[in-house]
Parts: C-alpha cells; sequence; structure tokens
C-alpha cells in the first residue's frame, strides 16, 4: 500500500518534504500542504482578517479564530441556526475594513425551524478580542432549505455587497423588483440603503441570480461572482449596479433564441465563463502575491464538485490584464476528492487556506481547513512554531508525534470519524503511538492549549 501510495503522489506532482509533509510542484513554485484544522464541522467562510488570523464560519453555527500557523483555534461564538446539516445555517461573513477603531463582524446566517418559516438575517456583532456579541439584526430576507446564496463582501467605498439566493422558488423572485431575494444586495456599514444604489429606496444592487456564493474584488475597481446554475451552465460573472444576470430566463449565455430576446429587452450581462454541466462554484479569491507568479493576477475558485462526487477541484483563473476576459484556467487538488468550498489568502506569505467539505453532498466529514505554503519564499516552519506534527501519515505499525515547546506536557485524544475515542495520552516531543488494532481509516488528534484553544491533526491509518 505504502508503494503505490507513493506512486500515486509522484503521478500526481507530489512529494514528500524531510518533516513529512506533502509539496505540490507548480511550474516554478513548489507547495507545502499543511493540515491546519481538522475535524469542524462544514467549513464554509475562510477569511484572512486584519489582526492576522484566520476566521471561519461553519454551517453548524461556530465562528471560529485560528492561528494561521499552529492551526489552533478558539470558538468565539455559537449561534442557534436553522439547518447545519444541508444548504442553510451559517454562511457567509465579512470584517469591518476599519477594525481598529471599529471591530465589527458581518455574519448572514438562517433561522427558523422549516423551509416554510427559514428567513436569514444579515447581522453585525462587536468583536471584544475575544467574542463576538453584541448582535445588532440589520436586515432579514427570506430563507429556505437550498439556494440561500449568502457571501458578504466589503467594497473600497465601505458599502457591504451580500448575496440572495432564490430559496428554490425557481426564479420567481430573482426578476421580482419587490423581493430581496435572488440578488445582490448593497448596504451602508450600519445597513441603511446607499444614496446611490440603483434605485436609493431599494437595497438592490443587481437581480436575475440563482444562487451565488462567490464574491471577491478583482483589479480596476471590478467585482467578481461566481454562480450555481440549475443543471448546465453555472456562471462566473461580473457585477455591475442596476444589471440583470438573466435567472430563470436566461442560464449561462443569450445563447438561445428566446433567451437573447430577453437579453436584448432586459440589458443582461452576460458571463465572463461558464462550465456545463454545472461544477458547482464557490468561494472566489483574487490572487496577486508574487510568491506564486504562475497564479498572478488570477481568480482562484472553489468548486465543491457534482452531486456523484466528480468535478472537485481548486479552479485557478488565468485573467487578462483588465479583468474582463478569463484566458485559461487551470485545476489543481482534484485527487483529494474533496468538496471545496472557499479560498483564503495570506498577505504575507503567499500562502493560500482552503476549506473541504468531504466527499459529497451537501457536507460531509471529513472536513479540513489546509495551507498550501510556497516554501520559495518561505521555508518549513519549526515545530516549535507548528505545534504538533505527525509522522509517517498515512501510518501503518506506529505514529510518531513532535511537540513544540507550548504544547508539551498538555493531554491529547484521538477520535475515528465517528465520534469515538480510540486512545489518549500526553504530548510529548518523539513520541511513538503504536497502531496494533487500529482499523485503516480517518481519525482525529486533538488537544486543549492552555488559554482554551483547541489544536487538530488528521492521521491517516492503513
Amino acid at each position: 500500500m505504502k508503494t503505490q501510495l507513493t506512486s500515486l503522489l509522484l503521478a500526481l506532482g507530489l512529494g514528500a518534504s524531510a518533516w513529512g509533509q506533502t509539496t505540490w510542484n507548480l511550474e516554478q513554485t513548489v507547495l507545502t500542504e499543511y493540515d491546519l484544522v481538522s475535524g469542524v464541522n462544514i467549513p464554509w467562510e475562510l477569511l484572512w482578517g486584519p489582526d492576522d488570523m484566520l476566521w471561519c464560519t461553519t454551517r453548524h453555527g461556530d465562528v471560529l479564530h485560528i492561528d494561521p500557523i499552529t492551526g489552533a483555534y478558539e470558538t468565539v461564538l455559537e449561534l442557534d441556526v436553522f439547518g447545519g446539516s444541508g444548504e442553510p445555517g451559517l454562511l457567509g461573513m465579512a470584517l469591518h475594513p476599519e477594525w481598529n477603531t471599529t471591530p465589527k463582524v458581518f455574519l448572514a446566517y438562517t433561522t427558523g425551524t422549516g423551509w416554510s418559516n427559514a428567513a436569514e438575517n444579515l447581522s453585525v456583532f462587536d468583536w471584544n478580542g475575544t467574542s463576538l456579541v453584541n448582535e445588532q439584526v440589520l436586515h432579514t430576507v427570506d430563507a429556505g432549505g437550498i439556494h440561500n446564496g449568502s457571501r458578504l463582501l466589503v467594497l473600497p467605498d465601505h458599502t457591504l455587497l451580500m448575496t440572495t439566493g432564490d430559496t428554490g422558488d425557481g426564479g420567481t423572485s430573482s426578476q421580482n423588483d419587490n423581493s430581496d431575494n435572488g440578488k445582490v444586495l448593497r448596504f451602508n456599514l450600519d445597513g441603511t440603503v446607499p444614496a446611490d444604489n440603483p434605485d436609493p429606496t431599494s437595497y438592490v444592487f443587481s437581480k436575475g441570480h440563482r444562487n451565488s456564493q462567490g464574491l471577491c474584488l478583482g483589479p480596476n475597481g471590478l467585482i467578481y461572482s461566481s454562480e450555481h446554475g440549475q443543471s448546465n451552465w453555472d456562471e462566473f460573472n461580473v457585477i455591475e449596479p442596476g444589471r440583470n444576470y438573466g435567472w430563470p430566463n436566461v442560464e449561462g449565455e443569450c445563447n438561445t433564441a428566446s433567451e437573447q430576446t430577453f437579453c436584448d429587452a432586459n440589458d443582461v450581462a452576460e458571463p465572463l465563463k461558464t462550465w456545463s454541466p454545472c461544477v458547482a462554484v464557490n468561494g472566489i479569491e483574487y490572487y496577486n502575491h508574487p510568491a506564486i507568479p504562475e497564479w498572478q493576477g488570477s481568480v482562484l475558485m472553489a468548486v465543491l464538485g457534482g452531486l456523484s462526487g466528480q468535478y472537485e477541484r481548486l479552479s485557478v483563473l488565468h485573467m487578462s490584464e483588465d479583468g474582463l476576459t478569463v484566458e485559461s484556467e487551470d485545476q489543481l487538488f482534484a485527487s483529494f476528492n474533496q468538496r471545496i468550498r472557499d479560498v483564503a489568502v495570506n498577505p504575507y506569505t503567499g500562502a493560500i487556506y482552503l476549506a473541504f467539505n468531504g466527499p459529497s453532498y451537501p457536507g460531509s466529514g471529513p472536513n479540513l481547513i489546509k495551507e498550501f505554503r510556497p516554501t520559495g519564499t518561505n521555508n518549513v516552519p519549526s515545530v516549535n512554531d507548528r505545534g504538533v506534527e505527525v509522522f509517517p501519515n498515512p501510518a501503518t505499525e506506529f505514529l510518531s508525534l513532535r511537540v513544540g515547546e507550548t504544547w508539551s506536557g498538555l493531554a491529547f485524544d484521538v477520535w475515528d470519524v465517528a465520534g469515538a475515542k480510540i486512545a489518549e495520552g500526553t504530548l510529548e516531543d518523539n513520541l511513538r503511538l503504536p497502531l496494533a488494532g487500529w482499523t485503516a481509516g480517518t481519525y482525529i488528534l486533538t488537544a486543549t492549549g492552555a488559554g482554551g484553544s483547541t489544536l487538530s491533526r488528521v492521521v491517516l491509518v492503513e
């Protein structure tokens, strides 16, 4: 089995570093892969914060505050949400742009007890340094068991965008100017309607959307969006104020007679790129860091894949200089066979972080946040930096632990994917853990730090 795994890694352009981490070879750059956080329930939004920490929402209602070096995290908010295992739950997040003076966090999450009475709150919370407190609900829209949109993005003019889905109504709401569903909405940060919205009495910024779950800023002030199609024609769009994006009358480009008629009559904005059949496009981030020259000026797009377990990947959309043309697409990390929900970028190292949602719809374990670090600009961190490393991984007869000073002497537990504890002990450097009696599969090693933070590592046993 180990020989077969090594052959597979080499065939995929992978290798192993001296520390046991997997490496990925691009044209010029080597990326080192780390498991940062594991065992969380469906990580959804992933952001690099102005406090140089990673912020993450989970669909089950938690906001995580993550150390990007060790992966140790604290749960700073626990919401009671509608959903969690399906498409509803805690979804989008954005951080206030004037963080040093106004540390606030915007969240979108669903409430209610079922499809018929679900709602979605856009709320803002105060950050007190340890927790999110003092919720203020800024706006509420209809929600459903599917198609809740909910990406959030703060624009340079300090307004806030929120995507909303059609909640599965077939697109009736998307063309209805009196509905906030199937839209991109724009708010002032205090929740009021911006005076320069297309209609100064309405939050609606653009309409004709089915279920957009990706938003990011591109060059020259462009706003990019990724949007789920029905069965064909996922879309990658530039969002413009007052424009109509066609759904349900148009899916993808205006390429049928009826679609062309509707497009001409309604000034429909056509996508920059489409995918057919649908691949389930999701979180997006503009990448312009010199650490990975192959990706400069590109949009990184998380792809969930189809219902039958295919297409999962990170897509790298290479853009023209003006940002208005997708010149080519590269596809990476498909070999994980994991739904990729979102992507964030470390502004210092150029590393990327990916939120994985398991192998099947709508989200299942193992749920991971992985880091892919360009080793050419930032060397592999020491075990004191990382806290705990496990190797070999996958393991067969025993597992070794490398433990940094901060975590040495603390208790650890090992859990199987069903939540049963199968081992426990004390973290010690060079500890060898025998695997006799363990069945092949995936396990999670967890430890709790002195301040209450949780550190987790995935363990693979063959």
